[in-house]
């Protein structure tokens, strides 16, 4: 390839074709726009400034809580996991257009101020706690918006894997690696309403009360209808009697035992005859009062036979809800789409990327990749048109997010002109309609 005078660049296999590189002006994350109209619309990082205190003084100060906390989260939205990627991005029209007017008059933060933010502001006073804060006033809003009479809440924990010595990293025998062990609650629209970072050795449930019971008495306070439900790590005396006592219904999987092994024998037998390739399945329930609780709880077993299998495939929930027995176990087994969401903040915008050495650190990281997916899900559940309400967060990351476009800059507007490909104007209008439509627009 050769240079031309004016920096374009000439390809041999088409000598017509000259490709030039003008960074301040070109965008490959132009659908961002979308999400920060409806981040507007909802006033949810605009909060920052409320909740984060920012202890810098003097004259020099450029940027503020407000668009720090957006081009860390709106980073990470777009797949860029690490702070190494904002010295690019400052001067990216589509990551200027969303952090605020003074980026896109100018630039966004450097590498220096956005890693000062996340390792050190974050870290100062009550703001690694208020961000948890930010994102329940987030939550709040999007409630408002969705009319919440009813909440199910699914607990789980899952593995982060580091590649060092970072700080209360440990090694884990049930995931057979060394990691951190986080504890998630979402609701049934995909919204992660709170995060905890723990050390890697510790069991699933460790601190599940302090972490839990705030949300729970929350929504009981304001007359939502609440249903718990988690696997046989949160099985815990504690949690039932914290449900009754809140008059919230549960259903959680409880391991096998001798006892409920018993109880369940006369209804595990199987059938005479031959079975077909298809599983029979039975489904009981009975009272079962294990040793550590106070008083007899439902137990409903799932019963399935397979061919080729001499023994039967039971599990047990013990629950509190008065439905029949198979509804409850689809009630229970829709817990697996805790799992998805779990896994998609892993691979769409790889939150388990914790490789600050502090522990502080990385849990403030992790605190960011939430709201940075909450922020996603709360526009793929609002804003999308029926066409793509069904897409993924990697899906919106690839095919809307992802829009390439061109910042012109006049006399009294900027003009951002994007790319016609999967998103096209009238697909992209009715976005719009839909967000404007969420709530009534502020001022």
């Amino acid at each position: 390839m050769g240079e031309s005078k004016n920096s374009y660049f000439r390809v041999r296999f088409n000598q017509r074709l000259k490709i030039g590189f003008r960074g301040t002006q070109v965008t490959s994350d132009g659908g961002l726009v979308a999400i920060r109209e409806m981040d507007q619309q909802l006033g949810l990082t605009k909060i920052a400034g409320e909740y984060l205190e920012d202890k810098r003084h003097g004259k020099n100060i450029q940027h503020e809580m407000e668009g720090l906390l957006r081009q860390s989260v709106y980073s990470r939205l777009g797949g860029y996991e690490d702070t190494n990627d904002a010295e690019g991005l400052r001067k990216d029209p589509g990551m200027r257009a969303v952090i605020g007017n003074r980026a896109l008059a100018k630039t966004g933060a450097g590498e220096t101020t956005v890693g000062r933010f996340e390792k050190e502001i974050l870290l100062e006073g009550d703001n690694l706690d208020n961000l948890d804060e930010i994102l329940k006033q987030w939550t709040e809003k999007v409630d408002s918006v969705r009319g919440m009479k009813e909440i199910i809440l699914d607990i789980d924990s899952s593995e982060s894997p580091v590649y060092g010595e970072q700080e209360g990293s440990s090694y884990n025998g049930h995931f057979l690696s060394r990691c951190y062990h986080p504890l998630f609650v979402f609701n049934q629209y995909g919204d992660c309403l709170k995060v905890k970072l723990r050390p890697g050795n510790v069991h699933s449930a460790d601190g599940w009360q302090e972490f839990l019971e705030p949300i729970l008495r929350y929504y009981v306070g304001k007359g939502i209808n609440v249903k718990v439900r988690g696997d046989a790590a949160f099985a815990i005396p504690g949690l039932y009697e914290l449900c009754e006592e809140l008059g919230i219904d549960y259903a959680l999987r409880i391991k096998e035992n001798k006892k409920l092994a018993e109880l369940v024998a006369p209804y595990a037998k199987r059938s005479v005859g031959r079975p077909g390739k298809q599983p029979v399945i039975k489904y009981v329930s009975f009272q079962y009062r294990a040793a550590a609780w106070e008083k007899e709880r439902r137990i409903v077993a799932k019963i399935e036979h397979h061919q080729g299998e001499l023994f039967p495939r039971v599990g047990f929930i013990v629950t509190s809800l008065k439905w029949n027995n198979k509804t409850v176990v689809k009630f229970y087994n829709h817990r697996g789409t805790c799992e998805q969401w779990i896994k998609e903040g892993k691979y769409a915008l790889n939150w388990t990327r914790l490789s600050c050495q502090g522990f502080k650190e990385n849990e403030a990281r992790l605190k960011l990749f939430i709201l940075a997916y909450t922020l996603g899900n709360i526009f793929r559940t609002l804003a999308l048109p029926e066409k793509i309400r069904s897409w993924s967060l990697r899906t919106i990351q690839l095919k809307l997010i992802k829009i390439g476009g061109r910042l012109i800059r006049h006399a009294r507007y900027y003009y951002l002109l994007l790319a016609e490909a999967t998103i096209n104007e009238h697909l992209w209008k009715s976005i719009m309609q839909k967000i404007s439509g969420l709530c009534p627009a502020p001022g």
